[in-house]
């Protein structure tokens, strides 16, 4: 087919001409024409799915700046439910909850759904404009974390008169003045690692995936450190709070020190009262490290397992305030620890260790009636004096039977040299029946552990006692840590007094 004939194909072709082609040259025209509408067809496609892409794209970044609009100054609504009540209260009739009414704190985003052709009515074809009526659905949606950069312009101004003076805006009050990163990037690093126990290099693995490349964890762990620094004054604080409480838990784990000092085996001392947690990291397990801070306590009575560290602890403290004529140190021992000898039994022990299992049993389930009634707690516990003295008899009678170094002899040679320290808590509402509280307040710690090995410098094992501190302080008083540090933080910027978690969360019930 000749050049001239391919270029207007588009041209009404004459019957005659039809007539004159031969049957090869219909077919070679009509393959012709078949190819130029296949071509068309893609690219009217192309062209729908790039459409639809801009629109769901120009959708999600109308979220985005809805969201980022919210951080900066707020809620942008006060859009709520009918009854005009800004909390949506939970109907025990209704069994399925509207997102919404489920998450009141979320912000709404309120999406309207048109047509980009009016339609046609059915019966008589004429096109229906928008009747005002709607339905309504709800569901929730995430946006991805956002990184953006601030450019921070400070205007001068810039006497025209004598035309002698300039005068520039100061910055902000940051945590870091100057730095490339803002107080929220910190406080966020600080709860991703030592609240939500998220290892930095995963932290900027996470960033990279959201556009931000190759973020430099060193840099961030920089920042953890300059954030404790500033929060020292609530570290401090909590320790405070803690040598005024009268009931302590105490507990501590080993720590790896992977360079920056001779010793690579350092610990992590954890002590717990009603509000209030504190860590410390030291070279040590020796109980000096417990009488350092008893001796300056208010402290009465100690709860922790039969470590001899925390023995010889109370035995200084009780010396130092015989002298002073302070009332003494009472020990109280976990029964969580008396109860794991006699279930770790070896074989052959079966029906011995299940007559103190079955024993324990009763009186945990008498512990956990007195926590539902704490009005009758002394009467309910009294009742499981009989059951620990069952406890003492069988110990007291196969004593003679069993070499002290034996399992069942270690089991029983523990739960008689304590067995004051054991039964102490029934007598007092106030002490807890066992260490549990502690060494669930280690937890983090020891699952960080596993995640980061431990710490680079006696600095990261200070940042990191220091932000544990206040990260545990705020699970234990049912504290955001985030609301709270971002509140502390603007506060302290203004030069106001820091405060604890406890402190926070009285504000905040107050008000």
């Amino acid at each position: 087919m000749k050049n001239s004939e391919q270029q207007n194909l588009f041209e009404p072709v004459p019957v005659d001409r039809f007539q004159i082609l031969s049957h090869d040259e219909l077919v070679v025209l009509a393959c012709q024409h078949q190819k130029i509408i296949d071509q068309f067809s893609k690219k009217i496609q192309r062209l729908e799915a790039i459409n639809g892409e801009l629109a769901q794209k120009s959708l999600f970044l109308n979220e985005q700046f809805i969201t980022i609009k919210n951080k900066l100054f707020g809620k942008s609504s006060e859009r709520t439910r009918a009854g005009g009540s800004s909390t949506l209260k939970k109907d025990k009739k209704q069994k399925v909850q509207l997102p919404s009414e489920r998450y009141p704190n979320a912000p709404v985003i309120e999406r309207h759904i048109t047509l980009d052709r009016l339609p046609k009515c059915k019966c008589c074809g004429t096109e229906m404009p928008d009747s005002g009526m709607t339905e309504e659905s709800e569901y929730l949606t995430k946006v991805p974390a956002q990184y953006y950069v601030v450019v921070q312009v400070r205007h001068k101004y810039a006497c025209r008169s004598c035309h002698e003076d300039i005068v520039t805006a100061p910055n902000p009050p940051r945590i870091t003045p100057g730095g490339s990163y803002s107080d929220e990037l910190m406080v966020d690093t600080a709860i991703s690692k030592y609240c939500d126990l998220m290892p930095i290099e995963r932290l900027a693995r996470q960033a990279s995936r959201e556009g931000i490349k190759e973020l430099p964890p060193q840099s961030l762990i920089e920042g953890t450190h300059q954030l404790a620094d500033f929060l020292k004054a609530v570290y401090n604080l909590l320790k405070n709070e803690m040598l005024s409480a009268t009931v302590w838990h105490a507990d501590e784990t080993t720590h790896r020190m992977l360079e920056g000092d001779k010793k690579s085996n350092w610990y992590l001392w954890g002590f717990l009262t009603k509000t209030t947690c504190f860590f410390e990291y030291h070279d040590t397990r020796s109980g000096d490290v417990a009488i350092d801070l008893l001796r300056e306590s208010k402290c009465e009575y100690l709860i922790s397992d039969a470590f001899t560290g925390y023995g010889r602890a109370a035995q200084e403290t009780n010396k130092l305030r015989a002298e002073k004529g302070l009332p003494l140190l009472q020990h109280v021992y976990c029964n969580a620890h008396a109860r794991r000898k006699f279930i770790e039994l070896p074989k052959g022990f079966e029906e011995i260790s299940q007559f103190f299992i079955k024993k324990y049993v009763r009186i945990y389930r008498l512990e956990n009636l007195s926590q539902k009634y704490p009005e009758l707690r002394r009467k309910i516990r009294e009742k499981m004096r009989k059951h620990f003295e069952k406890m003492r008899s069988r110990c007291m009678q196969d004593k003679g039977g069993y070499s002290s170094k034996s399992k069942y002899g270690e089991a029983i040679g523990y739960f008689l040299s304590h067995y004051d320290e054991f039964i102490r808590f029934i007598d007092h509402d106030e002490l807890p029946i066992d260490n549990n509280p502690a060494e669930r307040l280690l937890r983090s710690a020891v699952i960080g552990r596993k995640t980061w090995l431990g710490t680079h410098s006696k600095r990261g094992a200070e940042t990191a006692a220091i932000l544990f501190s206040i990260m545990e302080s705020c699970k234990l008083n049912k504290v955001n840590p985030r609301e709270y540090l971002k509140n502390l933080v603007q506060d302290l910027h203004q030069g106001k007094n820091p405060y604890t978690p406890n402190e926070y969360a009285s504000l905040t019930k107050n008000n």
